[in-house]
Protein backbone atom coordinates (compact mmCIF):
# COMPACT_ATOMS: atom_id res chain seq x y z
CA UNK A 1 0.00 0.00 0.00
CA UNK A 2 1.54 3.55 -0.92
CA UNK A 3 2.60 5.93 1.99
CA UNK A 4 -0.25 7.14 4.09
CA UNK A 5 1.09 10.38 5.66
CA UNK A 6 -0.51 12.16 8.88
CA UNK A 7 0.26 15.92 9.54
CA UNK A 8 -0.14 17.37 12.77
CA UNK A 9 0.15 21.18 13.25
CA UNK A 10 1.41 22.27 16.38
CA UNK A 11 -0.39 22.80 19.69
CA UNK A 12 -0.77 27.23 20.11
CA UNK A 13 1.97 29.34 21.66
CA UNK A 14 1.83 32.77 22.62
CA UNK A 15 2.90 33.75 19.24
CA UNK A 16 0.33 31.76 17.46
CA UNK A 17 -2.21 33.11 19.57
CA UNK A 18 -1.58 36.57 19.13
CA UNK A 19 -0.84 35.84 15.16
CA UNK A 20 2.62 36.68 15.40
CA UNK A 21 4.79 35.27 12.45
CA UNK A 22 6.85 32.35 14.28
CA UNK A 23 9.69 30.81 12.39
CA UNK A 24 12.92 29.92 13.77
CA UNK A 25 11.79 31.72 17.41
CA UNK A 26 11.74 28.76 19.58
CA UNK A 27 8.93 29.39 22.17
CA UNK A 28 6.42 26.25 23.75
CA UNK A 29 3.49 25.75 23.84
CA UNK A 30 0.98 27.95 26.11
CA UNK A 31 -1.41 25.95 28.71
CA UNK A 32 -3.82 25.86 26.44
CA UNK A 33 -1.20 24.60 23.47
CA UNK A 34 -0.64 21.77 25.79
CA UNK A 35 -4.22 21.21 26.78
CA UNK A 36 -4.71 20.39 23.13
CA UNK A 37 -2.02 18.51 22.33
CA UNK A 38 -2.37 16.07 25.04
CA UNK A 39 -6.21 15.47 23.81
CA UNK A 40 -4.13 14.59 20.11
CA UNK A 41 -3.28 11.42 22.10
CA UNK A 42 -6.89 9.73 22.11
CA UNK A 43 -7.36 11.60 18.86
CA UNK A 44 -4.44 9.22 17.31
CA UNK A 45 -5.59 6.27 19.91
CA UNK A 46 -5.41 3.00 17.60
CA UNK A 47 -3.52 4.45 14.64
CA UNK A 48 -0.46 2.71 13.59
CA UNK A 49 2.38 4.54 12.54
CA UNK A 50 5.82 3.57 11.64
CA UNK A 51 7.67 6.46 11.80
CA UNK A 52 7.10 9.63 13.56
CA UNK A 53 8.95 12.89 12.46
CA UNK A 54 9.52 15.90 14.14
CA UNK A 55 10.64 19.88 13.75
CA UNK A 56 13.37 20.30 16.08
CA UNK A 57 11.44 23.42 17.34
CA UNK A 58 10.18 22.67 20.90
CA UNK A 59 6.50 23.68 20.10
CA UNK A 60 6.52 21.05 17.76
CA UNK A 61 8.49 18.42 19.59
CA UNK A 62 6.00 18.76 22.89
CA UNK A 63 2.99 18.65 20.89
CA UNK A 64 4.49 15.03 19.51
CA UNK A 65 5.38 14.19 23.51
CA UNK A 66 2.14 15.07 24.45
CA UNK A 67 0.32 12.96 21.82
CA UNK A 68 2.55 10.26 22.90
CA UNK A 69 4.95 9.84 20.43
CA UNK A 70 7.76 11.53 21.49
CA UNK A 71 9.69 8.28 22.39
CA UNK A 72 10.05 7.34 18.58
CA UNK A 73 10.34 10.55 17.19
CA UNK A 74 12.86 11.42 14.55
CA UNK A 75 14.05 15.15 14.14
CA UNK A 76 14.18 16.45 10.83
CA UNK A 77 15.79 19.77 10.16
CA UNK A 78 13.48 19.81 6.65
CA UNK A 79 10.11 20.34 9.00
CA UNK A 80 11.01 23.66 10.31
CA UNK A 81 8.70 26.40 10.01
CA UNK A 82 9.26 29.05 7.40
CA UNK A 83 12.33 31.11 7.73
CA UNK A 84 10.68 34.34 8.44
CA UNK A 85 13.83 36.61 8.30
CA UNK A 86 12.47 40.50 8.77
CA UNK A 87 9.17 39.54 9.42
CA UNK A 88 9.25 37.17 12.32
CA UNK A 89 7.80 38.35 15.53
CA UNK A 90 5.48 40.02 13.77
CA UNK A 91 1.78 40.08 12.46
CA UNK A 92 0.50 40.29 9.40
CA UNK A 93 -1.23 43.56 9.90
CA UNK A 94 2.14 44.92 11.09
CA UNK A 95 3.75 43.90 7.67
CA UNK A 96 1.22 45.28 5.68
CA UNK A 97 1.41 48.71 7.18
CA UNK A 98 5.04 48.50 6.10
CA UNK A 99 3.86 46.84 2.68
CA UNK A 100 0.69 47.11 1.44
CA UNK A 101 -0.53 43.69 -0.69
CA UNK A 102 2.00 41.34 0.72
CA UNK A 103 1.53 37.77 0.60
CA UNK A 104 4.06 35.40 2.20
CA UNK A 105 3.68 32.78 -0.55
CA UNK A 106 3.82 35.30 -3.09
CA UNK A 107 6.69 36.80 -1.58
CA UNK A 108 8.33 35.32 0.98
CA UNK A 109 10.45 37.43 3.63
CA UNK A 110 13.48 39.45 3.18
CA UNK A 111 16.04 37.61 4.65
CA UNK A 112 13.95 35.02 5.10
CA UNK A 113 12.98 32.12 2.83
CA UNK A 114 10.38 32.05 -0.63
CA UNK A 115 7.95 30.15 -0.88
CA UNK A 116 10.39 27.87 -3.14
CA UNK A 117 12.82 27.80 -0.87
CA UNK A 118 10.45 26.03 1.41
CA UNK A 119 9.35 23.75 -1.35
CA UNK A 120 12.48 22.21 -1.88
CA UNK A 121 13.05 21.50 1.84
CA UNK A 122 9.91 19.82 1.76
CA UNK A 123 10.42 18.26 -1.64
CA UNK A 124 12.84 16.06 0.61
CA UNK A 125 10.99 15.14 3.47
CA UNK A 126 7.88 13.72 0.64
CA UNK A 127 11.34 11.80 -1.28
CA UNK A 128 11.91 10.71 1.81
CA UNK A 129 8.54 9.21 2.62
CA UNK A 130 7.25 7.69 -0.61
CA UNK A 131 10.63 5.61 -0.54
CA UNK A 132 8.89 3.53 2.31
CA UNK A 133 5.59 2.85 1.48
CA UNK A 134 4.12 2.85 5.08
CA UNK A 135 2.19 4.92 7.63
CA UNK A 136 4.16 8.45 9.12
CA UNK A 137 3.41 11.25 11.33
CA UNK A 138 4.85 14.63 10.76
CA UNK A 139 4.70 17.48 13.93
CA UNK A 140 5.88 20.97 12.56
CA UNK A 141 4.29 24.13 11.81
CA UNK A 142 1.64 25.74 9.86
CA UNK A 143 3.25 27.53 6.85
CA UNK A 144 5.83 24.29 5.76
CA UNK A 145 3.17 21.54 6.11
CA UNK A 146 0.69 23.93 3.86
CA UNK A 147 3.85 23.90 1.40
CA UNK A 148 4.44 20.09 1.92
CA UNK A 149 0.82 19.65 0.82
CA UNK A 150 0.25 21.59 -2.30
CA UNK A 151 3.91 19.85 -3.43
CA UNK A 152 2.45 16.10 -2.42
CA UNK A 153 -0.54 16.99 -4.45
CA UNK A 154 2.33 18.03 -7.13
CA UNK A 155 1.04 21.85 -6.82
CA UNK A 156 3.86 24.82 -6.79
CA UNK A 157 5.05 25.61 -3.20
CA UNK A 158 2.93 28.79 -3.57
CA UNK A 159 -0.17 26.70 -3.42
CA UNK A 160 0.17 26.22 -0.01
CA UNK A 161 -1.90 28.86 0.12
CA UNK A 162 -5.05 27.36 -0.05
CA UNK A 163 -4.24 25.08 2.83
CA UNK A 164 -5.46 26.69 6.52
CA UNK A 165 -4.50 24.97 9.04
CA UNK A 166 -5.32 25.74 12.92
CA UNK A 167 -3.23 24.35 16.10
CA UNK A 168 -3.21 21.44 17.18
CA UNK A 169 -4.86 19.94 13.84
CA UNK A 170 -4.47 16.37 12.40
CA UNK A 171 -4.54 16.48 8.28
CA UNK A 172 -3.93 13.40 6.33
CA UNK A 173 -2.29 12.95 2.76
CA UNK A 174 -2.77 9.71 0.84
CA UNK A 175 -3.37 8.50 -2.71
CA UNK A 176 -7.04 7.78 -4.45
CA UNK A 177 -6.99 3.97 -5.45
CA UNK A 178 -3.81 3.39 -3.80
CA UNK A 179 -2.06 4.55 -7.21
CA UNK A 180 0.72 7.14 -6.28
CA UNK A 181 -0.21 8.81 -9.48
CA UNK A 182 -3.45 10.12 -7.26
CA UNK A 183 -1.74 11.55 -4.49
CA UNK A 184 -4.86 13.06 -2.55
CA UNK A 185 -6.06 15.15 0.71
CA UNK A 186 -8.06 12.63 3.11
CA UNK A 187 -8.60 14.81 5.81
CA UNK A 188 -7.81 18.71 6.56
CA UNK A 189 -7.24 20.42 9.08
CA UNK A 190 -9.10 18.35 11.83
CA UNK A 191 -9.60 19.90 15.25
Amino acid sequence: MPAVVTLVRHGETAWSAAGRHTGRTDIPLTEEGERKARKLRDRLAGQTFNRVFTSPLQRAAQTCALAGFGDRAVVDPDLLEWNYGDYEGRTTHEILTDHPGWLIFRDGCPHGEKAADVGARVDRVIARLRAVDDRAILFSSAHVLRVLTARWLGLPPSEGRLFALNTASVSVLSYEHDDRGEPVVALWNEV
